[in-house]
């Protein structure tokens, strides 16, 4: 794609869930781009494998943090405040799904879900937002998916919670564009990741899939990554509560 510039130099970006897949993509991308990065994990082994890929030096910081554990997200925030000194943007990119119908899944199943996508999506959100208000400037990416308005087999409690979070771009857009913040969301389809290799894996799956897809191939994680970058950018000043379709032309037709 070339060496594309966003104008993101020494700007600092929380992303969540940013050890593996986009969110590592995202880090890599922002890192090139001379911004400073906080990323979180789960696990801490996870954290150092990433720190390892992304060579970041003192331009990344890793913090250990469950995003759906309000303790977590205050501890993420207050050290990348020790050590950056602000917070320009936030990448929401968590993302778990755990196979199984809507109508046969257990509550806690459910909730873990929930959780992870939906409520972190919050909390993350509402502390960037506060912090944010209080410098009248900021950015709040957050990554849906195609699931979000298509259903799909085993991805039900997935895409509820991916379609809360769109509804939650909106509002949150509404309730922060006073203080120039602007809020908007990425929803990819199939991405050539861990988390969907059961599906991209799987021949057959693969080609059902691609043969919905006018631009004959699913994404790569560098595919979304640019349009976050984008969102991040002074480029996108005029944009707020949106969701940018990244799904090769697929809900187009």
């Amino acid at each position: 794609m070339g060496n594309i510039s966003y104008g993101l130099e020494n700007r600092v970006f929380v992303i969540t869930g940013g050890s593996r897949g986009i969110g590592l993509e995202i880090a890599r991308k922002l890192l090139d781009q001379k911004a400073k990065v906080v990323i979180c994990g789960r696990k801490q082994e996870g954290l150092e494998a990433a720190k390892t890929k992304l060579s970041g030096g003192a331009g990344l910081l890793t913090v250990q943090a469950h995003v759906a554990k309000e303790s977590d997200v205050e501890n993420l925030f207050d050290k990348a405040l020790e050590n950056f000194g602000k917070i320009d943007g936030l990448i929401n990119n968590v993302g778990m799904n755990i196979i199984t119908s809507v109508v046969d899944a257990d509550y806690l199943l459910w909730q873990k879900i929930i959780e992870s996508n939906l409520n972190g999506t919050f909390l993350c959100s509402k502390k960037a937002g506060q912090l944010m208000r209080g410098q009248k400037k900021g950015k709040i990416v957050s990554i849906s998916s195609i699931a979000a308005r298509r259903s799909a087999p085993a991805m039900g409690i997935y895409g509820i919670a991916k379609a809360g979070i769109e509804m939650m771009t909106k509002v949150l857009a509404q309730e922060l564009a006073p203080f120039d913040i602007q809020v908007n969301a990425v929803a990819p389809g199939m991405v050539r990741t861990k988390f969907s290799e059961p599906f991209w894996s799987n021949n057959d799956i693969y080609n059902q899939v691609v043969k919905t897809i006018p631009l004959g191939r699913i994404a790569e994680p560098s595919d979304v990554a640019h349009p976050v970058l984008f969102l991040c950018s002074d480029a996108s000043a005029f944009i707020t509560g949106q969701t940018i379709m990244v799904d090769g032309g697929a809900s187009a037709i």
